[in-house]
């Protein structure tokens, strides 16, 4: 098993619909490259605010490069990105 990636994405202020406009496009993406684990919007009063995703990756490098190919990181969503790696130890 390749080791997971945290991918923590805050998306820039006032981009909801950058977000809504991508979504179909993003969500595509995550279905085709087979590399996520789980994934999902941070919510702060109802509104996505960012992303959480955990992907299966060869290096941090891989999982960054596969975060910067995301239809949403193209269309300009992200204030910024994090990649991390992580370990599943409960759940």
């Amino acid at each position: 098993m390749m080791p997971l990636f945290a991918v923590i994405c805050r998306d820039k202020p006032d981009h909801l619909e950058t977000r809504m406009e991508t979504r179909e496009r993003h969500l595509a993406y995550l279905a085709e490259t087979e590399v996520v684990q789980f994934a999902g919007p941070f919510i702060e009063n109802g509104a996505p605010i960012g992303s959480l995703l955990v992907v299966e990756a060869e290096s941090r490098e891989a999982a960054s490069a596969w975060a910067a190919s995301d239809p949403y990181a193209l269309a300009g969503l992200f204030a910024s990105v994090e990649v991390i790696e992580w370990r599943k130890v409960i759940g």
